[in-house]
């Protein structure tokens, strides 16, 4: 299959791959994607579709369904196509990518363009990387709540806080599902849990395509178990002792009447007081990245669980941060292509990412123990 990548300044990465019909000889293949057919296409990337589940997949099934008709089409004919298809799910949002960015990809796809140039030039016309930040209906330029209003939602959530015990990645994966499902059935009272890993993982997120993600060989024989857990987002490279992963199960109310951007920072308010009190310059980073001025730390995902059986929903928070790392293992382990890098400042995944372990001077377990210190005390 061919792939073709876009990375939304300011937004995130989204991968169309295509499958072409044979019907065309490889000495023509320049001239193929006039006349070549797409049998089978796939979105996939480190996007988020905020919304109902089914509804969601339903979403990018019909997408992906659109494309394959599209492969002689210009990009702002094909987008204003993708944009008719997102309007028939209004419960559901794009978050992170936009319409325009997966026509890019799927006009990269048909034509192999890997062009690092302002436009790139295909039979369709030119294809424009869009200078603008992403933006969307999804994130608010100005927050909806004050410090003060976050804080107050914390002392009505009042969540119960735990240090689980030890589980291996699949267990971890089903965990979050399971105890998300409860909140929003009302069957379990709001939880913050701060996880044990009992084995190195690799967790991809809901959308990404795991051949492009990870070498999966080298995964293997490193001992890595490879997981894909239920948030969109990117790639977590975890080992016990290196990494902090916390999530929150609140119910739906309790990110009410604010857009999805907010609700990362209203979910991570304790988290970010908490590093500050660590003595760390702690700042949002693009949609859902937590970093200092040393660079990332780590990252967030969430996904909305709708009422069950007269329960209040749930919204489902979960972070990962570095405390350590082994960046040669990561970067033999992971993938990350140049397109993904394209609109950072640093240009290496590896640079992108400073532990804490760096930037404390503690050992873990007294960064853990200062956290659930703090996830304790901003409820009260």
């Amino acid at each position: 299959m061919r792939r073709g990548l876009y990375k939304q300044p300011g937004g995130k990465l989204v991968g169309v791959s295509v499958r072409l019909s044979d019907a065309v000889p490889a000495y023509s293949r320049e001239c193929a994607s006039s006349t070549q057919s797409v049998e089978q296409c796939r979105i996939d990337g480190d996007f988020f579709l905020d919304g109902n589940d089914k509804d969601s997949r339903r979403l990018l099934q019909d997408l992906e369904n659109l494309l394959q008709s599209q492969q002689s089409a210009p990009a702002r004919d094909i987008t204003r196509r993708l944009q008719a298809i997102t309007a028939n799910y209004p419960n559901v949002r794009l978050v992170g990518m936009t319409e325009e960015g997966i026509a890019i990809a799927f006009l990269r796809a048909i034509t192999g363009s890997e062009s690092r140039n302002a436009e790139d030039a295909t039979n369709n016309g030119n294809i424009v990387r869009s200078a603008k930040q992403y933006s969307g209906e999804q994130l608010e330029t100005h927050n909806a709540l004050t410090q003060e209003e976050y804080l107050e939602r914390w002392r009505a959530l009042k969540p119960t806080v735990i240090h689980d015990k030890p589980r291996n990645p699949n267990e971890q994966m089903e965990t979050d599902i399971a105890w998300a499902r409860e909140v929003a059935a009302g069957k379990r009272e709001p939880t913050l849990r701060i996880w044990e890993w009992a084995a190195p993982a690799v967790v991809i997120g809901k959308f990404q395509s795991l051949e492009d993600e990870v070498n999966t060989a080298v995964a293997q024989r490193e001992g890595f178990t490879v997981v894909r857990r239920c948030t969109g987002g990117g790639a977590m490279f975890i080992e016990p002792g290196n990494t902090i992963t916390y999530s929150l199960y609140a119910p739906l109310d309790f990110t009410q009447s604010i857009g999805v951007e907010e609700s990362y920072r209203l979910c991570d308010f304790w988290l970010v007081r908490a590093l500050k009190e660590l003595g760390l310059d702690v700042r949002f980073a693009g949609l859902n990245d937590i970093a200092t001025q040393y660079g990332k730390l780590g990252g967030a995902a969430q996904r909305r669980f709708t009422p069950v059986g007269g329960g209040p929903g749930a919204v489902l928070h979960h972070v990962t941060l570095a405390y350590d790392i082994d960046a040669e293992k990561m970067g033999r382990v992971l993938n990350t292509s140049r397109e993904k890098m394209s609109d950072k400042a640093v240009k290496s995944a590896v640079k992108r990412v400073d532990p804490m372990r760096s930037q404390t001077g503690m050992s873990r377990e007294d960064v853990v123990e200062r956290l659930l210190d703090a996830a304790k005390r901003v409820t009260m």
